[in-house]
């Protein structure tokens, strides 16, 4: 008997990965987050799959699943948004499944900040601009952000940052960013990234509050800020130059040579 933590994706049912899709079709049981999986995800599993929202259920609860799968020689597939390593709760049901003897594999999947980043046609990283993205969030009731890992702290960097769970915070998230990025730094807010009704909004940190309605922000939101949104041109990667060379490409110039070499031979 085997537990699959399974990254659903950030939404849109053809996000899961081939590996997370066959397993699900291959299980009995599935515990899914159903406040942020959709149910169009469970499209993948047996019709005879029993289904469970772990919204409704608490830790205890969960376990007890676990529990009766592994007595019935079942495996289970246990289905997390985005990806499993990033605001999962995975740690704690990993911990106990550990000391009920339990096997367990991780399946990772498509996280909602890179779907965010595909909503808005942005790379996160530019040449000479950032090449570092900070992946945070608001603190919450459920779990609080240490206060070394502050917005302000790591808005003092100045990178590319994507700030999880930022709806319901934004006034304060927009001020804490005003202490490092100037005003006219680009930031986007996605809504449910890659759902039907996905909604995107973008702007600069000293106008945003004023261009939206805070209410409709509220929930599964993502807040992306830093210089690489930018739409104007930037520095072109060296990746790609004519004349950078690296073991699978030579520059233009050393084709040329050895062109010339042939030719003479």
């Amino acid at each position: 008997m085997k537990v699959y933590f399974i990254g659903a994706g950030p939404g849109a049912a053809d996000l899961i990965t081939v590996r997370g899709a066959r397993l699900l079709g291959q299980v009995s049981m599935v515990l899914y987050a159903g406040s942020l999986v959709p149910r169009d995800m469970l499209q993948h599993c047996r019709p005879d799959t029993e289904l469970l929202d772990t919204a409704e259920l608490s830790l205890d609860e969960q376990e007890a699943c676990y529990r009766r799968a592994r007595d019935a020689g079942q495996d289970v597939v246990r289905l997390h948004s985005g990806d499993p390593a990033i605001y999962g709760a995975t740690a704690e049901q990993m911990r106990r499944l550990e000391k009920l003897g339990i096997d367990y594999e991780v399946v990772p999947g498509v996280s909602s900040f890179t779907a965010a980043a595909a909503a808005l046609g942005s790379e996160l990283t530019k040449p000479e601009v950032s090449q570092s993205i900070i992946l945070t969030r608001v603190s919450g009731r459920a779990s609080a952000v240490p206060e070394l890992e502050s917005i302000e702290r790591f808005a003092a960097h100045r990178a590319t940052m994507c700030i999880f769970l930022s709806g319901q915070r934004l006034k304060d998230t927009v001020a804490d960013l005003q202490k490092h990025y100037p005003d006219s730094t680009p930031v986007a807010l996605v809504r449910r990234a890659s759902w039907s009704d996905q909604s995107t909004h973008r702007s600069t940190l000293g106008q945003l509050l004023g261009e939206i309605k805070q209410k409709d922000w509220l929930l599964t939101t993502l807040l992306l800020i830093g210089d690489a949104l930018s739409r104007e041109d930037g520095v072109e990667s060296c990746l790609y130059s004519a004349g950078y060379t690296h073991i699978f490409r030579d520059s233009d110039e050393r084709k040329a040579k050895k062109a010339a070499n042939a030719g003479d031979a």
